[in-house]
């Protein structure tokens, strides 16, 4: 298993972390690589990462489909993220990539892998495994 850490700038922040993962990988013999994130507040999943704009996308819609101020039963004084859960669970805490004969990720054409931040700034972990 190899640990990537990847450090967040924004409350709600999709990193693009596809190159990370590849070199997490590389030289890898296997039928597919498992990326988890170890994280309540955090999680992970595949979209298109040609355009920046549409990690922006899913910052905004996620923040508008789960708001902040919602009464929520989960709080913490101090750590008011209840909200920030429930994005992650919406997100999930894993995306397993199946690999190629030539070891590289699966991934289509305009794929991305992105770490998705809903509880930052923070420093977090991914984990990346490749799978017999």
């Amino acid at each position: 298993m190899h640990e990537l850490h990847v450090r967040t700038e924004r409350q709600s922040q999709l990193v693009d972390i596809t190159s990370a993962v590849r070199e997490a990988v590389a030289g890898a013999a296997g039928s597919a690589v498992l990326v988890y994130v170890p994280h309540t507040t955090a999680g992970v999943t595949i979209n298109e990462h040609a355009d920046p704009a549409v990690a922006r996308d899913f910052e905004s819609a996620l923040e508008r489909i789960v708001p902040a101020d919602w009464p929520w039963q989960h709080v913490e004084e101090g750590e008011e993220n209840a909200p920030t859960h429930i994005r992650a669970a919406f997100m999930g805490p894993s995306v397993l990539v199946p690999l190629r004969d030539d070891g590289e990720l699966a991934l289509g054409t305009w794929q991305g892998i992105f770490f998705c931040e809903f509880d930052g700034p923070r420093r977090r972990s991914v984990y990346v495994s490749v799978l017999a």
